[in-house]
């Protein structure tokens, strides 16, 4: 995130949250960002309990004295705080190069809003333009994925871990980087890509984001999603 640690933005996250809601709490660095900045005011009497997406948030947040519920135990939640890969004008996303957008997908779906913390090198005219769509599949059907996923144009790669071996996702899944460019139709790529047997789920969050909070240096704005 440009202009340094995301700290203006988690600081700017916190005017979303009201004490007695259920968060759910995302993954990566912005995410991690605001778990820290809303772990200062759990200290002070804030009173929440969070979701996290990921492992790693997990144990970050518990570490921090987050009161934490399993989404089971949360039903639904007034609002999850997140990190995207990139955010198009619509404020639809493509996340995953933490490798929880699934995990990630489900909490924002279960909750009444999604908000998203990005610096502004993560906007983009068109989803893709970063060039890489990650794609969760489950081990077996990692072949017959990559096959269909390259009939469609895409050319998609295991995603190694930093020894070299597949990364191995929360799920116990792998994932596919696939190599895209601008995106026409986002939510119809996603469509389709789901259907393919053994994938469990895209990068592609498509009409989930209500509010996007971009970091310039030490300033922020807040981007609404426009009512259809």
């Amino acid at each position: 995130m440009s202009g340094g640690p995301p700290a203006a933005s988690a600081r700017a996250a916190l005017d979303f949250v009201e004490s007695g809601q259920i968060l759910g709490l995302g993954t990566g660095r912005a995410a991690e960002a605001f778990v820290h900045a809303l772990a200062e005011q759990v200290a002070r009497g804030l009173s929440i309990q969070g979701v996290p997406t990921s492992e790693r948030t997990a144990q970050l947040a518990a570490s921090l004295g987050i009161p934490l519920l399993t989404l089971e135990e949360a039903g639904r939640l007034e609002v999850t705080f997140d990190g995207a890969d990139e955010v198009d004008p619509r404020l639809d996303l493509i996340k995953g190069y933490g490798a929880a957008m699934v995990r990630e997908k489900v909490v924002a779906a279960s909750s009444d809003q999604l908000v998203i913390l990005v610096g502004e090198e993560k906007l983009v005219h068109q989803l893709g333009q970063r060039g890489r769509l990650p794609v969760e599949v489950i081990p077996f059907g990692e072949s017959i994925a990559r096959e269909r996923l390259r009939q469609l144009g895409f050319k998609a790669e295991l995603r190694p871990d930093s020894e070299g071996q597949p990364l191995i996702t929360d799920n116990g899944n792998h994932v596919l980087d696939c190599e895209v460019s601008a995106l026409e139709q986002p939510g119809e790529i996603d469509r389709t890509i789901t259907l393919i047997p053994g994938v469990l789920d895209t990068g592609l969050f498509v009409d989930l984001a209500d509010a996007v909070i971009i970091q310039r240096g030490e300033e922020v704005e807040v981007q609404r999603r426009k009512s259809t």
